[in-house]
């Protein structure tokens, strides 16, 4: 114990120490603007003017059931039951632990959480709001506090974590502390917390390890061409444009589970993009910067494979970036691309979906002026960002058994990418949010780059898009709306089981998720086209791969990567943001 306390101190004094580094931000991309708590309190003065009797019934409501729930607990105690009464509400993994259940202390505090919850969720839906984005973010955020504020996130009420302080004479807290110290450390004195064991995993050595050459290099990208495991392949090669938020190691994180391995595998001469981890010397790269090196790309890889056709896969924003380039392509009569695959892709954000609220004029205005001042929108931004999407999985849970059980992250391949994200040049993405997102001008008017008006309806290619069916970043439905108003006649959809990296990395050797196809087409929408889906067991790697192989041409000798700039995975995967 004495141990403990001095380690505590220690720890307690390179926390303060750790803190003291971090700068100071930019209030604009950490809350919403004034215009939105001014709404939310404009809403509530005309409920209370207008029906003050929902009002009161709300809190009478509110309020007759706290004190029912305490005179519960109190007859309970009075009769010395050391047992709750039955819990009849919705199965919640974040109260498993028995005691949840069965110990009237923790029993209770779970059931007031859950009549505090619920009647924020109604006092929210009560307020008259007529503009649906505000909405959408009143409730968000509305959630975000009801998340927070869950009793399993504080130690005196969190008896998983009692218990192990217990069981381990307090070392569990004094570990836990050290995983915070060390988290603020690594992050400037942010405290964002490691989802996954940062020494667990060497990319080159352990993850994103099949062979190849990087073939070429720029200020923006590398290429790297991937050595065949085949004596023949198609004649026609592929390219794939991974995103640059993040690596694209996601697709080669180990031997069992690499799409690149597959892809080689089946006899493709496959070719894959590292974008640079971009620093504020980058601030004035843009969108038509990207869509150059698009353009550079393929005319690399024909040149390298003397071919006149190639395939091509945008994955996530690369997907968008290459509905794009297609069009581009399409308006200068350019025909190079034999047939196009999306993984994930948005090109029509006319529902801006669970991003709603962060992309109204106060956020995308706070971002503008946080890149006009560092030159980026840096990776810790959007990885919190993306984080509070899915608070409890991402950022409360993980918080909780690093800090208050003191367990050490997982060596979780999958999550070690996902914190291994990468900045954004400052044009680049605001150029993205404002023209692709906020003003949806790609479905619409047109979206203007390099001298071209740019519109989905350019895309006339043969396609194949696959969207997952709990992908909260590119929602199902909103990524069949953007292929539906491509105008290529011949189009396939499928969709797969899981979210937006689960759904994709899904090797058919796992047999874990299945995915969906469906004949009905893109004339009625979404929802006719998923009632009539039949249901597929297993990857869609396959039946994907059956699609490509048959616009990729004959079979010709394997090619082998030249010489170029060294080996796999090249240089710009390793750069840390």
């Amino acid at each position: 114990m004495v141990q403990n306390i001095e380690r505590i101190e220690s720890l307690t004094q390179r926390l303060i120490s750790a803190l003291s580094q971090r700068r100071p931000k930019n209030p604009g991309v950490e809350a919403p603007g004034p215009d939105l708590f001014a709404t939310a309190a404009s809403a509530w003065v005309k409920l209370v003017a207008e029906q003050p009797e929902r009002i009161m019934e709300r809190q009478v409501s509110y309020w007759g059931e706290t004190l029912r729930h305490f005179a519960e607990a109190q007859a309970q105690l009075v009769r010395g039951s050391l047992t709750a009464p039955p819990d009849e509400g919705p199965t919640d993994r974040r109260f498993s632990n028995p005691l949840w259940q069965t110990h009237p202390f923790f029993n209770f505090i779970k059931r007031q959480y859950q009549i505090n919850a619920d009647a924020m969720l109604k006092a929210a839906s009560d307020l008259d709001v007529t503009e649906m984005n505000d909405r959408r973010r009143i409730e968000w955020f509305t959630r975000q506090m009801i998340d927070m504020m869950a009793p399993t996130n504080f130690l005196a009420t969190n008896p998983d974590a009692l218990e192990k302080a217990l069981a381990t004479e307090g070392e569990s807290l004094v570990r836990g502390l050290e995983n915070l110290v060390r988290d603020v450390e690594s992050h400037g004195g942010e405290m964002i917390v490691s989802l996954a064991d940062r020494n667990a995993f060497r990319v080159g050595e352990n993850i994103g390890t099949s062979a190849g050459r990087v073939v070429a290099r720029t200020r923006l990208y590398e290429l790297i061409q991937y050595s065949p495991t085949t004596e023949q392949v198609h004649e026609i090669p592929l390219v794939i444009f991974p995103p640059w938020i993040n690596k694209f190691y996601i697709l080669d994180l180990k031997p069992q589970n690499s799409l690149i391995k597959w892809i080689v595998d089946q006899g493709h001469t496959l070719f894959v993009v590292a974008w640079k981890n971009p620093d504020p010397s980058y601030g004035d790269t843009g969108m038509d910067d990207y869509v150059s090196s698009y353009l550079e790309i393929m005319d690399r890889v024909l040149d390298l494979t003397d071919q006149k056709k190639l395939n091509v896969v945008g994955y996530c924003i690369a997907g968008t970036t290459l509905a794009l380039t297609l069009s581009l392509l399409k308006q200068r009569g350019d025909d190079r691309v034999n047939a196009a695959t999306f993984f994930t892709t948005l090109t029509d954000f006319s529902d801006q979906g669970e991003f709603t609220a962060f992309l109204q004029e106060d956020f995308v205005s706070g971002i503008e002026q946080e890149a006009a001042r560092t030159g980026v929108l840096s990776a810790q931004l959007m990885t919190r960002t993306f984080s509070f999407l899915r608070a409890n999985d991402l950022v409360w849970g993980p918080a909780i058994r690093s800090y208050m059980l003191g367990e050490t992250p997982p060596a979780f391949d999958l999550l070690f990418w996902n914190g291994d994200g990468t900045n954004l040049p400052g044009r680049m993405a605001i150029e993205y949010l404002r023209g692709l997102c906020q003003q949806n001008a790609f479905v619409g008017e047109g979206y203007d780059l390099l001298g071209h008006r740019l519109n989905v309806r350019d895309v006339t290619v043969p396609l194949c898009a696959i969207a997952c069916e709990t992908d909260h970043i590119a929602p199902a439905r909103d990524s069949w709306r953007g292929v539906a108003q491509m105008a290529s006649k011949d189009k396939t959809f499928i969709l797969s089981e899981s979210g937006h990296i689960a759904g994709i990395v899904n090797p058919p050797s796992k047999k874990k998720y299945g995915h969906y196809t469906s004949d009905k087409g893109f004339d009625d929408g979404f929802e006719p086209w998923r009632e009539a889906a039949v249901y597929h067991e297993g990857s869609w790697w396959p039946r994907w791969g059956e699609w490509l192989a048959a616009r990729s041409g004959p079979m010709v000798d394997s090619r082998q990567p030249e010489e170029g700039f060294g080996p796999t995975p090249g240089t710009y995967v390793h750069e840390r943001s």
